[in-house]
């Protein structure tokens, strides 16, 4: 069987007869109802890791096969990694750094950028008749955004006091930004863009612009990075205070360089970011603790991904979602 899929080959091409990917045991076959546009997506494109095949990671859709009949027919979001689930890693941690993981359309398995995906049933997690496809598409950058917390609560029990500044005002510095700001945590977000920082603070976060932050905000006890660009862990660096921490968020297809001294004179802390708890995510947009609906700036049918994946590589773009048509509308 075949379906149509957007694939990232030389150049991208929307393919409408990519195989069906094949179901093995202990996996769930999904038909993807809506999927999003992420920056790694865009990095992908743009030659990181070397990616072939169908991007797409951040996907609310409805299993159609299961070995678990109880799965079937009920809408779901997913934890991407898919690990072997039983090495030590697996077991004990989650598999996120399983050394024989695949990842859902960046690393080894296809991805949401297409009418169906495969993934182990033990990654589903159900999305309740409350949240939309809307809301349920942000499950997966939005546990990403909530991982940030176990760093802030890091530093509480250290004596640090709960305060954080963002780096980049792009799709997920607001929702890093959102979240962290729901659990009581004082947060100001940094930007390049006068519209992306009023949405912000319309959902009550503290906004500068780039250049403008006052020294009080400065030597703060946590720095997200996440402005996409090769400059964010210089600026993280120059804005965290001496014994804080600085949470990388942001991936690029380019080599960085940059000075590492100041790491050790104020004795800083790097931290790597990168997946979070699903059924966080999901528990949090199901409580109306994040509204990531003001981000969506645009949404293209699945016969159109070429453009949405243009349109999300726009300079300044927001959240661009992508509908997949069920069999009865196509």
């Amino acid at each position: 069987m075949t379906m149509m899929a957007l694939a990232l080959r030389d150049p991208a091409e929307l393919s409408t007869d990519e195989p069906v990917p094949e179901r093995a045991p202990g996996e769930a076959l999904v038909r993807v109802r809506v999927c999003g546009v992420c920056d790694t997506d865009l990095q992908l494109a743009r030659g990181y890791m070397d990616f072939r095949g169908v991007p797409g990671h951040e996907f609310v859709g409805e299993v159609v096969a299961a070995d678990d009949a109880a799965w079937v027919g009920k809408r779901v979001v997913a934890d991407i990694n898919a690990g072997c689930g039983t090495c030590v890693e697996c077991m004990r941690f989650g598999g996120h750094h399983c050394p024989n993981r695949t990842v859902l359309g960046i690393a080894g398995r296809s991805g949401a950028f297409a009418e169906a995906i495969t993934i182990p049933e033990r990654c589903l997690v159900g999305v309740p008749a409350g949240v939309s496809d809307d809301l349920a598409v942000f499950a997966e950058p939005l546990a990403a955004a909530l991982h940030v917390l176990d760093e802030i609560d890091a530093l509480e029990r250290a004596g640090a006091e709960r305060r954080a500044v963002v780096l980049g005002d792009g799709k997920l510095g607001q929702l890093i930004a959102r979240a962290i700001a729901s659990q009581g945590v004082a947060t100001t977000l940094v930007g390049r863009h006068t519209h992306k920082l009023e949405l912000a603070r319309a959902a009550g976060v503290e906004t500068y612009l780039d250049g403008d932050l006052p020294q009080e905000r400065r030597r703060a006890p946590l720095v997200v990075e996440a402005t996409g660009s090769e400059g964010g862990l210089a600026e993280a660096l120059r804005i965290v205070a001496p014994r804080g921490t600085v949470v990388l968020k942001t991936t690029v297809a380019a080599e960085l360089t940059v000075d590492l001294a100041p790491v050790v004179i104020h004795e800083v802390r790097l931290v790597g970011s990168r997946c979070g708890d699903m059924q966080r995510a999901v528990d949090a947009l199901a409580s109306g603790a994040v509204d990531p609906l003001p981000l969506v700036e645009a949404r293209y049918p699945l016969a159109r991904a070429l453009e949405a994946l243009e349109h999300a590589g726009r300079r300044g773009a927001l959240k661009v979602l992508i509908d997949v048509p069920g069999p009865q509308q196509r």
